[in-house]
């Protein structure tokens, strides 16, 4: 079993309603369209899987690695693809910037599915026609093995697990239709299982995983690996362009080998990965305004994830980072509390040099050394907080530690500290991690740039806060997200940030480009 995470969105699931678009005779290239819906709260409830106990981030997991016994293909050059490869084009439509989805087929004739073209995991799964026993198999189209000619049975059993639910079933195999490729002898799992919530209310059927083979439940070789191996496409290298402009009738696309010219700006930064699994990587540090965080001037790691639909990090720096943005969380009196009780006494023992892992089971809030929470990866200061009154303390000394050490760096007064700790403590995530944000103050938001490459790569207000519609009503989410990895930290660069910067995921080289853009 494999645990996965993934944030779909929480107004609306980041789904996929693919339909696939012939290929452009002028430049080869084929495309597949992305669908745009509309955000309401029960799809942003849906929208989020969570993390895997390993510290992977799954329902759409990360990084993409060489599989075991899988040929590597030629390298494409020191250079990698240029800059106007063309490839095969999946036109992808777009759900109210929240969720983007395509169309695919599999079997012969094609039954078609829409599904998440998702970089964070490996596998493709699609609800199968045996599963009897879960709501959400009604609400979507089923594989029929019995109606396809080029079945084949394989039968091994699968699960995975995800934060907020999970799938299990059999593996089949059979050919599957993606545009104009057709990748034959497909291992997926057919799930006889949905019973979580998030997989109700979904709008796509399946996930299609662009993840490497090292997280690939049961080992199943990646359809993109696949498409490597068969010699479907010219270069062994994809990239996603996603359209935020809601009204437009394009979503977006994916091209499976090359790029598409016509929707970035410039050159790409590339940066290499860094760890096999998930396409994960070095970032620098993270400026609120032209305002270090201080939480990765040294470094971090960071994964692009298609399959998200925010920009995921440690409770910590999300709930400073919403509260610079003026986003509003959940108030927790138990935080303040923490912060006028110890405040002093944390802020002595910092400037003392003392052990930060220490630091609060030195003044009797934690019955144990060492960072078990905000460091080694709480689930979310909520779900701590429901254990009990201790072991909640605990969680907020451990945010209050970080936090004060970011500013005692900016050689702030004690008074200064705790009153900014006290209102960071309003701004902690709701249960579910999404903030609100007041709609008519987003023009006067700062932007948010992440250090990639060591190059800045912006954001404005307009980018990261998402727009939701209910009844006629619109409310209006900021973009960051609180996630606690346990091996973590880790950031998630969902679709918020790569929205604003087309994204090329260069398999030959083992790396990731990021470009403005257009």
């Amino acid at each position: 079993m494999a645990n996965r995470t993934k944030f779909f969105l929480p107004v609306a699931l980041l789904l996929i309603s693919v339909a696939i678009a012939p290929a452009s005779a002028s430049d080869g290239l084929r495309r597949v369209g992305l669908k745009k819906r509309v955000l309401n709260r029960d799809s942003l409830v849906a929208s989020r899987l969570a993390f895997n106990e390993e510290g992977t981030v799954a329902h759409a997991a990360r990084k993409f690695g060489l599989a075991r016994g899988y040929l590597e293909p030629e390298p494409v050059g020191p250079v990698g693809p240029g800059e106007d490869s063309a490839g095969d084009i999946i036109d992808l439509k777009n759900y109210m910037n929240a969720q983007y989805f395509g169309e695919i087929g599999v079997g012969s004739p094609a039954q078609n599915f829409t599904v998440i073209f998702d970089t964070g995991s490996s596998n493709l799964w699609l609800p199968s026609a045996k599963c009897y026993f879960s709501v959400a198999c009604y609400f979507h189209s089923k594989y029929k093995s019995s109606q396809s000619s080029t079945y084949k049975k394989n039968g091994q059993t699968a699960s995975i697990r995800y934060g907020t639910g999970a799938i299990s079933g059999f593996f089949s195999e059979d050919e599957v239709t993606i545009g104009d490729l057709v990748v034959n002898d497909q291992a997926f799992i057919e799930a006889t299982r949905e019973p979580s919530v998030t997989f109700l209310v979904a709008k796509f059927d399946g996930i299609l995983g662009l993840g490497f083979q090292e997280i690939s439940v049961g080992n199943a070789t990646p359809v993109w690996y696949n498409m490597v191996s068969q010699n479907l496409i010219k270069e062994p290298v994809f990239s996603f362009w996603f359209n935020r402009k809601s009204g437009d009738g394009e979503g977006g696309e994916v091209v499976f080998g090359g790029v598409d010219r016509n929707h970035f700006k410039g050159e790409h930064t590339y940066v290499p990965v860094t760890s096999k699994g998930y396409w994960q990587f070095d970032m620098g540090d993270i400026l609120v305004g032209n305002q270090s965080t201080g939480f990765c001037a040294n470094g971090c790691a960071a994964i692009a994830d298609s399959g998200t639909s925010l920009i995921a990090g440690p409770t910590s720096v999300i709930a400073e980072i919403n509260q610079q943005i003026g986003a509003a969380g959940v108030l927790s009196e138990q935080c303040k509390a923490v912060a006028a009780q110890y405040g002093e006494m944390i802020i002595e023992k910092l400037i003392a040099k003392e052990d930060l892992a220490k630091v609060c089971s030195s003044i009797g809030v934690c019955s144990f050394d060492g960072y078990r929470g905000v460091k080694a990866g709480i689930r979310s200061v909520v779900d701590r907080a429901t254990t009990g009154v201790t072991d909640a303390m605990c969680t907020y000394c451990e945010l209050a530690v970080t936090w004060m050490e970011n500013q005692i760096s900016q050689n702030k007064t004690v008074e200064q500290i705790i009153n900014y700790v006290d209102k960071l403590c309003e701004r902690l995530p709701s249960p579910m991690g999404e903030s609100a944000v007041d709609c008519n103050s987003v023009s006067s938001m700062p932007n948010v740039s992440f250090t990639i490459g060591g190059k800045n790569f912006e954001l404005t207000p307009e980018q990261y806060v998402l727009e939701v519609t209910q009844g006629g009503t619109s409310q209006c989410i900021s973009g960051f997200i609180a996630l606690d990895v346990p091996q973590g930290p880790l950031w998630i660069l969902g679709d918020v940030f790569m929205g604003a910067y087309h994204t090329v995921f260069d398999y030959g080289n083992l790396r990731v480009g990021f470009a403005e853009a257009a």
